[in-house]
């Protein structure tokens, strides 16, 4: 079969290359999935180039997320009960970007027929990020503000959209201008841009002089930085990545004298802490608030496996349409 694999860290597009490997063959409690389409996600540029959360075994192959068939299954009647079905493939491991993958069969979620296969290949990462961390980790109420920054990502998109159907209100902090009308034709209450001063400054201009007692970040640096200083006494902040590789300066009086929260998100820890009993209704949720177009992902170009290249190249183009997906059957 053919797979995308780099043995080395570095650029996805200089390190990436097809390579005919063994078809694998699944292990007990495991399916083979042959494999749809797989989204390119951050996540997976990082993975490539040895900054992400987990650090693999060289050579490997990205691909944390996607969609295809169960073709195959080891011992064990759930992996058996999965065979010929339509699934959503969450690999923690990484190597969806293959014409095959092996996971774990209750990583292999059915997935109704009502969702395209878009939607279903984007199905894990950044709906369920949003929900654990708005619904779960802040538990933000209603009536209450959000501020979250990198806010034209396809994740802040949701976020956006949830806080519409949840009922608590977004600030958005984008660094270009030309984001903002986007994000508020979606529904935003407020969108600040960088380059109009400093983010607290503007954030308290929108919510009072206080700030605001709930916040994300996925940038680090100035701007997580930035977030960081707009909460209120007691506020949390939320940091689910680091896409500049810099990291948000502290100052810690605003910790000790106001309660302010520092905390680090990473989706694999919050799934391993819950039973796999537990991750049935988050899926489910899931599943319900694509289909309403809360969690719904914009897609963008699709390429085919042998243009790993140019779908890398353009996951990265700022104000690209949509999620850049790989296409990894014909």
């Amino acid at each position: 079969m053919r797979a995308a694999v780099f043995d080395r860290f570095g650029e996805p597009a200089e390190v990436l290359r097809i390579q005919e490997v063994p078809t694998p063959e699944p292990g007990p409690n495991q399916v083979r999935v042959r494999m749809i389409a797989s989204p390119v996600n951050p996540s997976d540029l990082l993975y490539t180039r040895g900054r992400y959360s987990i650090r693999p075994n060289l050579p490997a192959s990205p691909g944390f997320e996607g969609v295809g068939v169960v073709d195959a299954a080891g011992s064990g009647l759930v992996g058996k009960a999965l065979v010929g079905r339509r699934v959503a493939v969450i690999n923690g491991e990484g190597g969806n970007w293959a014409d095959f993958a092996i996971v774990p069969a209750f990583q292999a979620i059915p997935v109704p027929g009502s969702l395209p296969d878009e939607q279903v290949a984007s199905f894990f990462v950044n709906p369920a990020t949003v929900l654990a961390m708005v619904r779960h980790e802040l538990a933000v109420p209603r009536g209450e503000w959000l501020l979250q920054s990198a806010a034209n990502s396809e994740l802040g998109k949701m976020i956006v959209r949830l806080g519409r159907h949840d009922g608590f209100k977004t600030i958005n902090v984008v660094r270009r201008p030309e984001a903002a009308d986007e994000l508020h034709e979606l529904g935003a209450d407020a969108v600040i841009v960088t380059t109009d001063g400093p983010i607290p400054d503007q954030v308290r201009r929108v919510v009072g002089p206080e700030g605001v007692r709930f916040a994300v970040d996925p940038v680090g640096a100035d701007i997580g930085t930035g977030v960081f200083e707009s909460l209120a006494p007691s506020g949390t902040l939320l940091a689910y990545g680091s896409l500049t590789g810099e990291p948000i300066r502290i100052d810690t009086r605003l910790m000790i004298s106001g309660g302010r929260v520092l905390r680090g998100f990473w989706l694999g820890h919050f799934m391993r802490s819950r039973s796999k009993v537990a991750a049935v209704p988050l899926f489910a949720q899931v599943g319900r608030l694509i289909r309403q177009g809360v969690l719904s992902t914009s897609v963008g170009p699709s390429f085919p496996l042998d243009q790993i290249f140019d779908a890398v190249r353009a996951a990265e183009q700022p104000g690209k349409p949509g999620k850049v997906l790989l296409r990894l059957q014909p």
